[in-house]
């Protein structure tokens, strides 16, 4: 399960926004001091490109689903608040599947950490910040959001066997015209089922598009935003092979620098009719 790392993050970006009320732009976001040592990963990640492929603009509602350390939050909430609304979601910690009594403990007090962490680094009220379990999202949240963004998240439910389910109650938070964006660690489409079940972190495109259109999604456009073609996708180690993990610290170190990040699949979905 990824957390939201609350003291490191809060330490780091400690800049508040609730005095500025003016529309922010996304390259001084992208700029900002709070983001030096995630810069080196915009390479990768493509923040600007996949923010306008997902038609994300200030001023929206967007949930991002399993924040983890807060990578993309540094991007979302300067740029959304404060005239829209950042919402973090996270796995329903009751899923279980916890390695030790220490990652349960961390699951199970991940909104009340994470609400104090975002208040810290923004200088805003913790009572204000919305962030919940996905079994937990309150009634008056569902149907305003604009954005749901789930970014490299997608493995860890489908191993669970829960993604379909939490594809459903995503869906019923979005408004009328409201879209999901999604980046995934992307196996290679010839993939066998069981090459990538369980899943090294990669899951196959139309693996994906299959279960979002059983969840109730239509794709609207996909991109190759987040593409590596260098990346074969066949670890025996799984995607934490390549950086930024690198699971086998110096041991082809160099080779897998030289590969990069993860091939990823960017896709943009809207509810079906």
């Amino acid at each position: 399960m990824r957390l939201f790392l609350t003291a490191a993050v809060a330490a780091m970006v400690a800049t508040p926004l609730a005095a500025d009320n003016h529309t922010p732009h996304l390259e001084d976001v992208l700029a900002h001091e709070r983001r030096a040592d995630d810069r080196a990963r915009d390479q990768y990640r493509h923040p600007a490109e996949t923010l306008e492929f997902f038609r994300v603009e200030p001023g929206m509602t967007v949930a991002e689903f399993a924040p983890g350390g807060g990578w993309y939050t540094r991007v979302l909430a300067p740029y959304l608040l404060p005239a829209g609304k950042y919402v973090a979601i996270n796995r329903d910690s009751d899923d279980g599947g916890f390695p030790n009594r220490a990652a349960q403990a961390r699951a199970l007090s991940w909104t009340e950490d994470f609400k104090s962490a975002f208040a810290e680094a923004y200088g805003v009220d913790a009572a204000g910040v919305h962030a919940y379990e996905i079994d937990e999202v309150p009634d008056e949240v569902k149907g305003t959001v604009d954005r749901i963004m789930i970014i490299r998240a997608m493995h860890g439910p489908w191993n669970g066997e829960v993604l379909r389910e939490y594809l459903v109650d995503m869906r019923a938070l979005l408004k009328d015209d409201g879209m999901v964006g999604i980046v995934q660690h992307r196996a290679p489409a010839d993939a066998s089922w069981s090459d990538v079940n369980p899943a090294g972190g990669y899951m196959r495109q139309a693996d994906v598009i299959k279960i979002m259109e059983l969840s109730g999604y239509e794709l609207v456009e996909s991109s190759e935003i987040n593409a590596n073609p260098k990346d074969p996708a066949n670890w025996e180690g799984g995607v934490w092979t390549l950086p930024p993990v690198l699971r086998y610290g110096d041991q082809d170190r160099d080779r897998y620098l030289a590969i990069g990040e993860s091939d990823r699949m960017t896709l943009l979905f809207k509810k079906a009719d």
